[in-house]
């Protein structure tokens, strides 16, 4: 059985360097679908004027929107990306991309499903509507980076 690793170093809203083109911010909303808290992703250098993308921007929280907009001071975002559309990656995608004339880029989002049980906390965001649909093999490029869409099912 492969150990389930609880222990890293993180901070809430700080962006720390994972690889040499990705960093992360997490934001502050700590629970059993997201761990510590979703993980915000900046795909692209750290250094002033490159172009970088956005993946899951994260729930609608206003210390999240500043700490993302502190991360990517002086670059330029072109994209913002929203791997699936619950509330817990998605919401943030259009306040954050008008804020930096970046391009909204997911899948369709699902048909909304009705539960007898009521919504989960990480439902659908029913009000996610990206830019532009991607239906899998596009390629979205920037400075030394390339993003292909994938359709994984799953979370």
């Amino acid at each position: 059985m492969i150990p389930f690793v609880r222990d890293f170093d993180f901070a809430h809203g700080r962006r720390d360097q994972v690889s040499p083109l990705i960093q992360r911010v997490i934001a502050h909303n700590p629970g059993p679908f997201t761990f510590t808290g979703t993980g915000t992703y900046i795909v692209g250098r750290a250094e002033p004027g490159a172009q970088v993308a956005v993946i899951d921007p994260g729930p609608l929280d206003e210390p999240h929107l500043a700490a993302l907009l502190t991360a990517v001071a002086g670059r330029v975002v072109s994209h913002v990306l929203v791997t699936h559309t619950h509330r817990d990656h998605a919401p943030l995608a259009r306040p954050f991309a008008d804020r930096k004339g970046a391009t909204i880029v997911a899948a369709r989002p699902p048909v909304r499903e009705t539960h007898a049980s009521g919504a989960l906390d990480e439902d659908e965001d029913a009000d996610f509507a990206p830019d532009t649909v991607l239906t899998g093999g596009e390629r979205i490029e920037g400075d030394g980076w390339t993003l292909e869409a994938l359709f994984t099912p799953g979370h």
